[in-house]
């Protein structure tokens, strides 16, 4: 399955948090069920997440593109660095990164 596609059933039919404050956040609470970030994400941010997704055992996932790609895969007018797919909605990318 194409990751891309994965991510925009899961934008379009289930719940998924945007951002990287509040991906962090929700990592921090042991919220989500996979966190996604852009390769081209600032190291601190990249770092955070990978730091609170081991904490927390949320698995974590780079995303072949910029943010900029990641975004517009989550058909937003903005970059979006990082997310986080707290229900996958009718999205198999679960399964497919599981």
């Amino acid at each position: 399955m194409d990751i891309g596609r994965g991510i925009r059933v899961a934008v379009d039919t289930g719940d998924v948090t945007l951002g990287s404050e509040k991906s962090i956040q929700s990592l921090k609470l042991g919220n989500g069920k996979l966190v996604v970030v852009a390769v081209n994400s600032p190291k601190e941010i990249i770092e955070d997440v990978e730091y609170y997704s081991k904490l927390s055992e949320i698995p974590m996932h780079v995303y072949e593109g910029t943010s900029v790609d990641l975004g517009s895969v989550c058909g937003k007018p903005f970059t979006v660095a990082t997310l986080i797919i707290n229900d996958p909605g009718d999205s198999t990318i679960l399964d497919t990164m599981g």
